[in-house]
């Protein structure tokens, strides 16, 4: 089953960033996904497959209302 993800949310990886955060945005989506550290700003891309493995939750981010 395929990981419902959206730009925007907001991923908490198994281990942490060197930094000391285990949280990652979403900024990319496709068999790719492209992730910020929310503690210090790097960007990442991690196959979809291995981020299905390593994440533990995922905060959905709000979403717009017109």
């Amino acid at each position: 089953m395929v990981m419902d993800l959206r730009l925007g949310d907001v991923v908490r990886l198994k281990k942490a960033h060197p930094c000391g955060s285990a949280q990652w945005e979403v900024v990319r989506l496709g068999a790719d996904i492209g992730l910020r550290c929310l503690g210090c700003s790097r960007r990442i891309l991690m196959p979809r497959s291995e981020l299905e493995r390593r994440a533990r939750a995922v905060q959905r981010a709000p979403t717009a209302s017109a």
